[in-house]
């Protein structure tokens, strides 16, 4: 199976995740598979959920770790190596602490902003030059409470609008499997200050 691109949406396995700030990640890619008619199913060799769509003339895997977040580099290693993919052609799908409830930011390379998920992704693949979507979920009140922030179901203040930018990521997705990330990072940093 040949795709040009694999979108890993990260996040925690588990039925209490689900809904949770650090889990807005697979939310994107649960759009993206609805959109373009794919179906998860489990790859035990790579421990992720995993399918494959077309959209338009290109093809792309859409993957979830089944690792927990701070181990995901451990399930896109093998991805990236099964679909004979290099970094370059990885979009990683994530909460993003430092960006506000609902803004989104593209981004290849850079820095890992204390990111776990990131720096197990980074370690495995022994570079960073991977495309990020960062998706804004907000500071929480205070650093002692981060872990509860990401972790716990987002409340509804705060759903409706991280609804509105989980759909806008999926376009962003797409834009970057048709135009590449140049195009992606030009459209979507500009569009929110």
């Amino acid at each position: 199976m040949s795709v040009d691109l694999l979108v890993v949406g990260l996040g925690n396995p588990g039925p209490e995740y689900v809904g949770s700030r650090h889990n807005i990640g697979v939310e994107v890619l649960d759009v993206l598979s609805e959109r373009h008619g794919g179906s998860f199913r489990l790859s035990k060799p790579e421990r992720a959920r995993l399918t494959d769509v077309r959209v338009g003339d290109h093809r792309m895997a859409l993957a979830f770790p089944q690792t927990f977040m701070n181990n995901s580099g451990e399930s896109v290693a093998p991805l990236l190596k099964r679909f004979d993919l290099d970094p370059t052609q990885l979009v990683v799908v994530h909460d993003e602490l430092d960006l506000e409830p609902g803004r989104i930011k593209v981004k290849v390379g850079g820095g890992l902003a204390g990111h776990n998920g990131l720096r197990s992704i980074k370690a495995h693949l022994h570079t960073g030059d991977f495309i990020r979507l960062r998706i804004g979920v907000g500071k929480p009140p205070n650093k002692s409470k981060g872990v509860d922030h990401v972790l716990k179901r987002i409340p509804k203040a705060v759903r409706a609008e991280l609804d509105v930018a989980v759909h806008e990521a999926a376009d962003i997705v797409e834009m970057i499997l048709a135009d590449g990330p140049e195009r992606a990072m030009e459209l979507a940093n500009r569009k929110q200050p």
